[in-house]
This record gives C-alpha cells, structure tokens and sequence, in this order.
C-alpha cells in the first residue's frame, strides 16, 4: 500500500464519516415532536418507527462492527467453527418473533422503557428489578468497548496512531446520541447497512477476479488446517468443537434478545405487526455476514497477516491489499459507521436503565419527565467515555475477556424477563437465588478456562468461553459453553425453590399486569402511548376489547394494591 492510496482511503473514510455526523445530528429535527423531553421521545423515538426504519435499526442493533470483524477473524484462526454465528441467527429470529411481541405489548400498555421496569411490575420486586437493570449493565458496557476494537483495526490499517482518532470518533458519536436520541443511531443505521452492502459485493467481485475463484481459496484454507497443531480447527468442524459449536450457538441466540439494546430497539417499533414483518425478514441479512466471514478463508489464500500482531486488522488489511484504495476507504466506513450505531443503542439502553430503575427508583422517585431525559444523556455520556478508556488504558483482550463474562451475565436474566413474558409461577426469592446462582457458577467456570495459543498455554485463566470438560476428569478435548451450564443451573434453582418458598410463606409480590397487556397492539384503548398521535395521523375510535375480568388502568393512575393476582 502506497501513502496515496492511505490518502484515498482516509479521505473516502472522513468524507462518509463527516456525512454521518451530519445525518446524526439533524436527526434530532426528524419527526421532531413538539417536546423531546422525555425517555419515550429521546430513549425511544416516540415508540413510533415504521417498517423501514425499524429494519435498519434493528439490524444496525444486531449486526455489529465487531461481528463483521471479529468472526472473520475466528474463521481465518479456526475455521469452520467460526460460522457459529450463522446458526445462532437462523434459531434466533423465530423465538424473537415469538416472544418480542408480547415484550413490545405489555411494554406499551404499561409504559415501560426497560425490561427491569417490566421484571419489577410482573414479580412485585423492587429488588428483582434493580438487579435486573445492574446486570444489564454490566452486561452492555463491554459490549460497547468491544465496537471500538472494530475501528480501532480500521485506524491501525490506513496508519493512524492510536489514541486521538478514536476519541475524536466517539465525542462525534457521544455529542449527537446526547442530542438526537435513538433518531439519530437509527438514520445512521440506513448508511451503515448500505456500506455493509458495498463491503459484500466487493468481496464476492474481489474473491471472483482471483485466479480460479473460490476453489483455491477453500483448498488453501484446507491445507492450513490439516498442518495446524490445533484439534479444534479445520475446514469441516472438528468433532471435539461440535459440542461447545452447538452450545455456543444456542447460548448466543438466548443472550442476543436479552441484551438491553435490542430491546430498546423493540420498543421503538410503531406496533407488533411491523416488529413482526421484520422479524421474519431480518434473517437475509444474515447471508451478509456468511459472505464477510469467508474473508477469513480469502485472508489465508491471499497470504494476510495481522498488523503489529493485532488478529483484529485481518479482515481491513485484507480489503487493503486486495480492493482499490476508494472501495477500501468505503469498507472501513462501513465498520466505523457499524460501531457508531450500536455503541450508540447500547449507551442509551444502558442510560435508560440507570434512570427508570435505579435514578427513578431510589435517588428522585418523583423526578420530571425532562430530568430523566437529562439524567439518560449524562450516563449515556459516562458509559461511552468509560468504554473508550478500557480499550485506551487496558490490553484489548482485556475487554474481550469483559465480553465474554457479560454474555454468561445476561443469561442469567432469562427466567425472569423472558420466562416471565409467559408466567408468574416464580417466586421471587427463587429468581433472585437463580441468578446469583448462575453467575456464580459461571464466573467459576470461566476463571478455570486457560488461555491457548494452538497447543500452548498462555494464560491460566479467563482465556476464553469454552469449557474444557477435561477439568472435571472427562477423557475428552471437547468443551462446552459456560453460559449455557450457567443458565441450566439458574433455572434448576429457580424451580427448585419456588415451590420451597411458597410453602415456607415467603411473601410473594404482586403482580401488576394481566393477560390481555401481553396481547394489546396499536390502537387498543389500553396502549399508553398512541403512535397515531405522535404521528399526526387521527387516532382510531376505541374498540371493545374482552378483558377476561381484567382491569386497565387509566393512563396516569396506579392499579388498587389490595392483594396479589393469582399465579398463572
């Protein structure tokens, strides 16, 4: 690479960078309300985005810089166990078409903004939900630093020094979060998929114009393998990956919809039916990724190495070898756009759920409207900043590391936000002693995973989420999951212990909702937030909805306390 081509690709990357900075902004004046002033406008972009627009926002949400970087990565390492992606996006989308439409109705009806709010009305739990809001969190801040590994690899690659690019980069994406909201993560995202888009046709011209196209470029990856020391690479996956492929797989898909960003991306969809339609399209955008990942096969036969050591340059050093210096510049667009726009999702997500649950809940339980949207901006300032130092004053797979203990972290929040979309069987206790259960066991396991380089060890803990069962006398190099081990234990326990408590006489909470909250869609008369209105459009006459003997409240009162509702 020449020092015109680093000019062509910088000035491509700062030209399409400049515009989405533009765009982030302005998005404050798109569909502006007449007061922005509240989580539902700022945290949710008034609960109203249509097809399109939740599309691109969903996608953006669930489609990472670090996904479209890191798992070509994997591949180029492993191989085939790379693709664990793949299956976990095909199992995922009907159990989110299933159970993200009951999150999105009980949510309207009761105004909810996150899934602790909703943990903490359906088991009666000031607790529950506070802990519910913590490992949210916990579990989102290292996601966040893990999208400025993403453009970080980008800078390393067109030779920019580490430090000030990336800030400059994420005070851009900090002022226009702070100012436009959700608005503008989710204009952007139109950019950032149409990049995605470009980066794909590129591979698929790059790899065809090779000599021999595709063949070569399996049968050296095949090669590779076959010499490679490792017994958990290869071009077909190895037997001793197949355990940890399908557990990780199934793992991925239940953390996935319990990660508090893409739940707020739900819950910005005008209605179920628009969640729905892209629910079910959604899965072709996942081709998009198997394409990108066969860069890692295309990185082997091109002979790419990493930059300064660094595994996370391949798949940019790639496109900088191979691709002309202009589309390059516009692949590493894509990827810095690709981290802006989750990072951003995942910022307010986590704001949200410091102000609703833990600001709201125990400093000013009677704050205004827009002293919670003040108090959203400033942490979702904080947790931006905090990302950017872990991955300034901390060793990258520091924050990998962080990533992978999140992921066991938010697994343990499933019995009761997504059980509890369909129960309220649980007893309290008994999901509070679930999850402490579950991270126990799983901080445990990771702690006792060393870290390999092929068949040396390089580090005696925390170096990675595959379990070797071998730590438990099992003559066998195959490993499992932590967060799925994790998770067996949390719903053993809760279930346990329910009925323990329940007969002991433990005091249950009352549960605030009923049947029909998880059923209601737009329109309803029991919908808090009317997207009609916000849309400017004449809100439908109400229909006579069957309650089941059920009562609504009207919007502004609490429901009668007087004793807990019957367990379903």
């Amino acid at each position: 690479m020449t020092m015109g081509d680093q000019k062509v690709q910088l000035i491509v990357f700062t030209l399409i960078f400049g515009v989405v900075a533009i765009m982030g902004f302005a998005a404050s004046r798109w569909r502006r309300p007449n007061d922005i002033h509240s989580l539902e406008e700022w945290g949710l972009g008034g609960r109203a985005f249509g097809n399109w627009v939740t599309f691109f926002l969903l996608s953006g949400d669930v489609y990472t810089a670090y996904t479209f970087v890191a798992v070509p990565t994997l591949v180029f390492g492993v191989g085939a166990a790379g693709f664990f992606p793949v299956p976990f996006l095909v199992i995922v989308y009907p159990m989110l078409f299933v159970v993200l439409a009951r999150f999105w109705s009980v949510c309207h009806v009761h105004g909810f903004v996150t899934p602790a709010e909703f943990v903490r009305a359906r088991f009666g739990s000031k607790g529950l939900g506070t802990g519910i809001a913590v490992l949210g969190i916990v579990a989102t801040m290292p996601y966040i630093a893990l999208q400025l590994i993403g453009i970080e690899a980008v800078f390393e690659v067109m030779g920019l020094p580490k430090g000030w690019p990336l800030t400059i980069a994420f005070l851009v994406l900090a002022l226009y979060t702070f100012n436009s909201g959700l608005r503008g993560p989710a204009l952007v995202s139109i950019v950032k998929d149409t990049l995605v888009l470009w980066s794909v046709l590129s591979v698929i011209m790059i790899v065809s114009m090779m000599p021999g196209g595709w063949d070569p470029v399996f049968r050296l990856a095949e090669a590779k393998y076959a010499a490679s020391p490792r017994v958990d690479d290869g071009l077909l996956l190895a037997p001793e990956s197949q355990l940890n492929y399908v557990t990780l797989a199934l793992g991925s898909a239940l953390a996935l919809f319990l990660y508090p960003h893409t739940l707020t991306g739900v819950l910005a969809s005008r209605n179920r039916g628009t969640l729905r339609r892209n629910l079910a399209v959604l899965p072709l955008y996942t081709l998009t990724l198997g394409v990108l990942m066969l860069v890692g096969f295309a990185a082997i036969y091109s002979g790419t190495e990493a930059v300064g050591g660094n595994a996370n340059t391949v798949v940019p050093q790639w496109f900088d070898e191979n691709a002309p210096a202009w589309t390059a510049g516009m692949v590493f667009a894509a990827i810095g756009v690709g981290a802006m726009v989750p990072a951003a999702i995942m910022s307010i997500a986590a704001a949200n759920l410091f102000t609703r649950d833990i600001y709201r809940v125990y400093i000013r339980p009677d704050a205004t409207a827009k002293e919670e949207t003040y108090v959203s901006k400033t942490v979702s300032l904080t947790v931006k900043f905090g990302a950017l130092l872990v991955i300034l004053l901390l060793n990258t797979q520091f924050a990998i590391d962080l990533q992978l203990i999140g992921g066991v972290v938010i697994m343990q929040t499933l019995p009761a936000v997504a059980l509890g979309l369909y129960t309220n069987w649980f007893h309290r206790s008994a999901l509070a002693w679930g999850i402490g259960s579950g991270l126990l066991v799983g901080i445990v396991m990771l702690y006792q995973i060393p870290k390999t380089n092929g068949t040396t060890v390089v580090r005696e803990h925390f170096g990675g989420s595959a379990w070797p069962l071998d730590t438990i006398g099992i003559d066998s190099d195959a490993s499992i999951y932590v967060g799925v081990v994790a998770l067996a234990v949390n719903l053993i326990v809760t279930f346990a212990l329910t009925p323990v408590f329940r007969n002991a006489r433990v005091p249950e909470g009352r549960d605030e909702t009923h049947d029909h909250d998880y059923v209601a869609d737009e329109g309803d008369p029991t919908i808090r937030r009317m997207t009609e209105i916000i849309d400017g459009e004449k809100a439908p006459e109400p229909v006579s909805v069957p309650t089941l003997g059920a009562r609504f409240t009207p919007l502004g009162q609490r429901r009668p306390t007087a004793g807990p509702r019957p367990r379903s």
